[in-house]
């Protein structure tokens, strides 16, 4: 391991906007942040939004600059990419910006029914092999988990690179008849980008300078809803 990942790690250990549990922690059982964030984290009753697969968490601080009169969460599993979200957020004394090291498929642990009104999913892995749709974070077993702890008709924003991601997405949201709000497969050709939907991540830009289209996708999701897979042919 590198001397400046190693750095980055021990610096992590210092933010106070970061969580960094241990498996034992969450495993089968809840954090004790649970249904708590409001009231022992950010000490108001402002809306929480995720961001899942947050990276270097350009989405949970940019948008938090923007509304500081909503809650940020960024979460992601690698800690020297939550190290420049969770330094950037401290240095600049943003009071409604946290990050959280965990797996997605943990989440649960961490957020008490009616706790999160939104959720942004910024670019994660589209798992392409038709084998590994369940690890999608679009897929109808995560969105059940989101249920367990979304406000009603919360709102989900997928932004990928990926068209396999967005047309399966967009084929689950239709088939379980949840309201899409925006649908488009080429973002910055579609005339509806604004400061929020400008944001760029690293992979983003990344993908930009390759050539890459960018679509992006919006629906309401039915906490009540039984949900089930796309089919596809």
């Amino acid at each position: 391991m590198g001397k400046n990942k190693l750095k980055k790690f021990a610096e992590n250990e210092t933010f106070e906007n970061l969580f960094q549990p241990s498996f034992d922690d969450v495993w089968r059982k809840n954090h004790p942040i649970k249904g708590k964030w409001n009231s022992d984290f950010f000490k108001n009753d402002n809306p929480i939004v995720l961001e899942l697969g947050c990276g270097k968490g350009e989405y949970t601080v940019n948008l938090a600059k923007m509304y500081p009169g909503k809650n940020f969460i960024g979460v992601d599993i690698k800690g020297a990419r939550l190290w420049k979200g969770a330094k950037e957020a401290t240095e600049l004394k943003m009071p409604n910006v946290a990050f959280l090291r965990t797996r997605i498929e943990n989440i649960v642990s961490f957020f008490n029914q009616n706790e999160v009104s939104e959720i942004w999913i910024t670019f994660p892995d589209p798992q392409p092999r038709p084998a590994k749709a369940r690890k999608r974070l679009s897929s109808s077993r995560f969105l059940t988990y989101y249920q367990q702890f979304a406000k009603p008709n919360a709102i989900i924003h997928l932004k990928t690179d990926s068209q396999g991601l967005h047309e399966y997405t967009k084929a689950l949201v239709e088939q379980n008849k949840l309201k899409i709000q925006v649908c488009t497969n080429d973002l910055y050709n579609s005339g509806i980008v604004d400061s929020i939907l400008s944001i760029r991540t690293f992979y983003e830009s990344m993908f930009l300078e390759q050539g890459k289209t960018i679509t992006y996708l919006r629906f309401e999701l039915d906490s009540q809803a039984q949900l089930y897979e796309p089919d596809l042919d």
